[in-house]
């Protein structure tokens, strides 16, 4: 996404739905990258505890950010990012 990305969510002038590379597979590659962190983490930290906390903090993302980052999705790009998403 190079300057297109923030860790806010907002889209920016001329902002352009990505659909190649990685988004041509994974509509979030990078909330898919974040799962596989906090599972690895999970497996590597000795402490269960610890590693599973990777986890519970990516399920919070998970479901407070990703549906306001569908409906800006869906605000910006409208019906494009429905086929998108059907893809």
């Amino acid at each position: 996404l190079g300057a297109a990305w923030s860790p806010t969510l907002e889209t920016r002038r001329n902002h352009a739905l990505g659909r190649s590379g990685v988004y041509a597979t994974i509509r979030h590659p990078i909330y898919s990258a974040f799962f596989l962190w906090a599972l690895a983490q999970a497996f590597l930290i000795t402490n269960w505890i610890a590693g599973l906390s990777g986890l519970v903090g990516f399920a919070i993302l998970f479901a407070f950010r990703v549906p306001r980052d569908e409906r800006l999705m869906l605000e910006t790009f409208g019906d494009e990012y429905r086929q998108y998403m059907r893809h």
